[in-house]
């Protein structure tokens, strides 16, 4: 009798609630993790905020109110899709109020939160009673109230193993002096576990600034502290490609490196994931010869102050190069929504194309694209890899410095734009030249074919990945 019983309760599926962090970034591969783990037959209950999902709306008009509609009908994926408040009116400028967005995701965020995971707990307990929330380690909730109504947590982080580690490690940064003490050491960092040698310069911003009590400081002390009562922890990232700080993160956690997160048609996204309308830049990119465009973007979320992009374009037209530049409105600011140097758009537009945003994948995949000039966020990096385009770094903000080391000096695949120097449009111009050039971008090509091939093999189905994500829902549901 027992072991029937047993059995029973193993049959029951999986249900999880997955809320995805607010941000571009961790939007896209949090939407396509829960697609994956549905397609393994999951039931999910997908939350965005009230803006996010205002932001998609209005940026894919047709994808209606339920994103995953389309996912669902002709897949027959078990998601539900709903949405709650951050604590913010949906129409208020994020961008611009950075901290007051921040302070917002740290403070009211998780009574919101709270009450939606009640609220779904208690009208699936007749049919498939949640398991588990599945939410972004930068939230400084999930433990807590995954606790309270009895689920398991699984953590999803959407960057390197390498910044997780470093965060994980921030007290014996702290302990060391290498980080939030008066007198901060600038010599090589050798004391994380699974980390070789790090250089101060390559940790994340927030880990290298002297004033520790910003916003962002106590969300990262806070998700991080919460972590630690993860049940499980789910990476956007690859065994092999960070072999060692996974290895080591796994000696001390049920750690599971489950990349790269991309839909399994690698350009086509189904679900609407994008913060802005996409312009469609396919049929001047079908103009040019194979190889010859750079692509710059300096993605979603950070900023470039106005001197280093009047810099930077400056240097794009010297350099000659063809290029499709990816320019959001408020890549400076709200405020300033033409930062462009007088005339340039005329001087250049029989090379380029400039526009507000667009569908990175289908540029990347695009046999025209040579290089990407790149703020190195993760996606970003993920992405050029799969589609074998070499790096030009100009890391900007939070792991992206962290990031650039990896792409650089790990991996090689790609060469620093001026590397922590002032921006000067002669250095982005021979840059350019060096990564578009095509005897000198061959070792960098070559390079990057090659962890292409350490990507693809980790899903295929004897891939590391996959065996990854296979692991982890046998002990989830051994853990049900």
């Amino acid at each position: 009798m027992a072991d029937s019983v047993h059995n029973t309760h193993h049959q029951k599926r999986p249900h999880a609630i997955f809320i995805a962090y607010p941000l571009q970034g961790h939007v896209i591969p949090s939407v396509h993790l829960a697609i994956k783990l549905a397609s393994r037959g999951f039931k999910i209950t997908f939350i965005n905020t009230h803006s996010i999902h205002h932001q998609t709306s209005k940026a894919q008009p047709d994808s209606g109110s339920d994103p995953f509609a389309y996912v669902r009908e002709s897949s027959g994926l078990d998601i539900d899709y709903t949405t709650v408040s951050d604590g913010l009116p949906v129409e208020f400028d994020r961008s611009l109020n950075h901290d007051q967005f921040m302070a917002s995701l740290l403070h009211v965020f998780s009574a919101h939160a709270e009450e939606v995971v009640g609220k779904v707990v208690k009208s699936s307990a007749d049919t498939t009673p949640v398991t588990c929330i599945i939410a972004d380690t930068f939230f400084v909730w999930p433990s807590k109230i995954a606790k309270k109504f009895g689920l398991l947590y699984v953590s999803f982080w959407t960057e390197p193993a390498l910044v997780f580690t470093l965060y994980y490690h921030l007290d014996l940064l702290r302990k060391n002096g290498h980080f939030a003490c008066q007198d901060v050491r600038e010599d090589t960092i050798d004391y994380v576990p699974g980390v070789r040698a790090i250089e101060p310069k390559d940790m994340m911003s927030f880990l290298q600034e002297t004033d520790t009590t910003s916003v962002c400081h106590h969300i990262i002390f806070n998700a991080f502290k919460d972590a630690r009562g993860a049940h499980f922890h789910l990476c956007n990232t690859v065994q092999e490609i960070e072999a060692e700080t996974i290895s080591a993160l796994q000696a001390k956690m049920p750690f599971y490196a489950i990349g790269p997160i991309f839909p399994s048609k690698f350009n086509n996204n189904i679900v609407a994931t994008s913060l802005w309308s996409e312009s469609d830049c396919t049929q001047w990119l079908n103009t040019r010869p194979q190889g010859s465009v750079l692509y710059v973007s300096f993605g979603s979320y950070a900023h470039v102050s106005k001197k280093d992009l009047i810099e930077i374009a400056n240097g794009l037209h010297l350099s000659k190069v063809n290029f499709v530049w990816v320019l959001r409105s408020d890549i400076v600011s709200s405020n300033d929504t033409e930062p462009l140097p007088a005339g340039f758009r005329e001087q250049v537009k029989d090379r380029a194309i400039v526009i507000p945003w667009c569908s990175q994948k289908a540029v990347l995949t695009h046999p025209a694209i040579g290089g990407f000039l790149t703020h190195c966020g993760w996606n970003s990096t993920l992405e050029s890899i799969w589609c074998s385009v070499p790096m030009l770094c100009f890391p900007l903000f939070t792991d992206q410095f962290t990031n650039r080391k990896l792409v650089v000096d790990d991996w090689k695949i790609g060469i620093n734009l001026c590397d922590r120097r002032a921006v000067s449009k002669e250095e982005v111009s021979e840059k350019i030249n060096r990564l578009m050039d095509e005897k000198s971008r061959d070792e960098y090509r070559k390079a990057v074919v090659k962890v292409k091939k350490t990507l693809e093999d980790a899903l295929t189905p004897n891939g590391s990945s996959e065996k990854n994500i296979d692991s982890f829902i046998k002990a989830l549901k051994a853990k049900m």
